[in-house]
């Protein structure tokens, strides 16, 4: 099932460029901050739990101080004066971002995003101009960097690991929808209701999908206790979703009708769908995939 994963900034911009890892740009950084005002950072849970570790906070205090919907994104609430876009949670005036060292993947590609098709990788920046060039025009004046240089020096090959790593862990929550749907009888059954909320579940606006998953699911999703995987976001994702498969198994083991199995079906496609838009995918794409897939195999 290939899908795509988008790690950019926002841009109403509809047209995408694409670049080579040998493409020349004024990648080299003036480090004025405009990037840190007007823009939208979404968040895995490995970046937020780096995040609240860099902070001294616990991952719930990080994010109920600093994050909107459950965790997946950054709130942009400071409004500094002079400057007509809202700031960044993390960005301290004439200083910088407080969390420099920890800043996620989002941040660290900036003004490059990363698409992922399968196994297919590529970087590219939204619209026909440069972005910087609006932004911090001085860029022009500093060395020219390649892709690939740039991407060395963003430190970016364990956020890289992570972002796939995560992307794996929500088709595997989107599997588990699959398997409630498909292996349980109820597809067999004539259902014609769990697509349906598959659907509306896709369309849902980032505030109705984290009201639609309890307290308890949102926490093992954003808030895993694994801290003592930090540096190695492989074997953090793995614990993860160890932790995830283990409370799906002990709440759907002995589910008892088709409604709890719609439920079910449903909760594990919402909980896909949440992580996949903290991974910049959009969720009624997913959907609408993930629905095509299991009409194919008989939904």
């Amino acid at each position: 099932m290939p899908l795509r994963q988008k790690e950019q900034p926002l841009n109403t911009e509809m047209h995408t460029t694409s670049l080579s890892l040998e493409d020349s740009l004024p990648l080299t950084c003036t480090r004025v901050g405009t990037c840190c005002h007007g823009k939208m950072v979404w968040l895995n849970p490995w970046e937020l739990v780096r995040l609240a570790a860099a902070k001294d906070l616990t991952p719930r205090d990080f994010r109920d101080q600093y994050c909107e919907f459950g965790g997946i994104k950054l709130r942009f609430d400071q409004h500094i004066e002079g400057n007509l876009f809202a700031t960044c949670s993390q960005y301290v005036p004439d200083f910088g971002c407080s969390v420099h060292e920890d800043r996620p993947l989002v941040c660290r590609l900036y003004p490059l995003g990363r698409e992922r098709r399968g196994k297919e990788v590529q970087f590219v920046f939204q619209g026909s101009t440069f972005p910087c060039l609006e932004g911090c025009p001085k860029v022009v004046n500093l060395d020219y960097l390649t892709v690939r240089e740039y991407l060395d020096s963003q430190d970016v090959a364990t956020r890289f690991t992570a972002a796939d790593e995560y992307l794996e862990l929500m088709q595997q929550l989107a599997d588990g929808a699959f398997a409630l749907l498909l292996e349980s009888g109820l597809a067999a059954s004539g259902d014609l209701e769990t697509l349906l909320l598959w659907r509306q579940l896709g369309n849902h606006t980032p505030d109705q999908l984290t009201e639609y998953i309890n307290p308890e699911w949102m926490d093992i999703l954003m808030l895993p206790d694994i801290g003592d995987e930090l540096d190695n976001p492989k074997t953090f994702c793995q614990h993860h979703h160890d932790m995830l498969q283990a409370q799906a198994q002990s709440l759907f083991g002995n589910l008892g009708n088709a409604a709890e199995v719609k439920e079910a079906s449903g909760l594990m496609m919402g909980l896909a769908l949440h992580l996949g838009r903290g991974l910049g995918a959009n969720p009624s794409d997913l959907a609408e995939h993930w629905i095509k897939t299991a009409k194919d195999l008989g939904a």
